[in-house]
């Protein structure tokens, strides 16, 4: 694919997105430290999950696993537990899946290269560019959302962008732009920032910014159709109605399996075990979840177990107090919540 045309020279986007940035960057948890272990857990928690929302979480995780070597020493579950509430639980088991690679092959001593960062699971291209960058202060250039629409509307590219393929010219103009001496983390997190707070995805603030004079997008009066981006997915509608299985003071919860949403968290049953016979049906109330693109709304429904079974491999019979003990899906959460609130 071939490169976008940039008329401007890099000092023209430089020099003025940096000088924004020491006025207006955000103030981060993760940025008052070059120290690589904390940059690579808000890096790999802000995939998919917004800046507000991260920071509560990063601040206790990181009391619980302050050092690789505590995350590479800690059990899944607890790993899970920790990251609950963030979604996309896969991140979490790679998180620790990486932590144990540092630990047993580089000595918990954090790889400086892309191809040392990019051999760990769950790092890709953006990631291991923005440790590298951010951490080690090497001139790797970066694209994710913001980034990506800035330099869009920069190099005034309105191709569909869609899929990896359609990134590549915008990597190759990121990468002549990124301070080659000096300075290229500074400059990465300037781009993520702009893209955040002037350059937004809609009503961005054209008359504030100080990139104007060298965006083609600006120039076209085209702003509004850049960058060109697939329509969104709809999102699909189903029920389903969540079993709360009691007896004598405990309750069964069954752990989600492979290939399942939420797989190795806990939930309640969506249906009743083989062999179990019930009595003294409760409604209980709903909630509702959105993952991977469906909304689903959940029926509760209370039941009395006659005669308690014995658990099958995945499953459990707990007191309401030992599921805060447990990593749980986010629905299993909510209801565990309603659950200790009824009389």
């Amino acid at each position: 694919m071939p490169p976008l045309p940039w008329p401007e020279p890099q000092a023209a986007v430089v020099r003025p997105l940096v000088a924004w940035y020491r006025r207006a960057g955000r103030d981060l948890p993760w940025r008052r430290s070059r120290d690589p272990y904390p940059i690579w857990i808000s890096e790999v928690m802000l995939q998919q999950t917004q800046v507000e929302r991260v920071k509560d979480f990063f601040r206790r995780f990181l009391e619980r696993f302050p050092t690789v070597a505590d995350l590479a020493a800690a059990d899944e579950a607890a790993v899970l537990q920790a990251w609950e509430g963030l979604g996309y639980y896969r991140r979490a088991r790679q998180l620790h899946a990486a932590a144990r690679q540092i630990v047993a092959d580089c000595d918990g001593v954090f790889p400086q290269t892309i191809s040392g960062l990019r051999a760990l699971p769950g790092v890709g291209r953006y990631t291991a560019a923005a440790i590298a960058s951010i951490a080690f202060d090497q001139p790797e250039p970066i694209i994710e959302a913001n980034s990506r629409r800035v330099l869009a509307r920069l190099a005034g590219d309105d191709r569909l962008l869609q899929g990896p393929q359609a990134d590549e010219p915008l990597w190759q103009l990121a990468a002549e732009l990124v301070p080659k001496r000096q300075g290229a983390g500074r400059f990465n997190q300037a781009l993520m920032d702009f893209g955040a707070i002037i350059c937004t995805p809609e009503n961005p603030r054209c008359t504030a910014c100080p990139l104007v004079a060298a965006c083609q997008a600006h120039q076209q009066d085209r702003v509004a159709e850049i960058p060109n981006l697939p329509a969104a997915r709809s999102i699909r509608q189903l029920q389903e109605t969540v079993l709360v299985l009691r007896h004598r003071g405990r309750l069964l919860v069954q752990r989600r399996q492979a290939g399942e949403w939420w797989e190795g968290l806990w939930d309640f049953p969506r249906v009743l075990p083989a062999g179990v016979v019930t009595s003294g049906r409760r409604r209980l109330g709903e909630v509702t979840y959105t993952v991977t693109h469906h909304k689903v709304t959940c029926r509760i429904v209370s039941l009395t177990v006659d005669e308690r079974p014995r658990p099958g491999r995945q499953e459990r019979w707990v007191r309401p107090t030992e599921l805060t003990e447990l990593a749980m899906t986010a629905p299993g959460r909510r209801i565990a919540v309603m659950i200790a609130s009824l009389p």
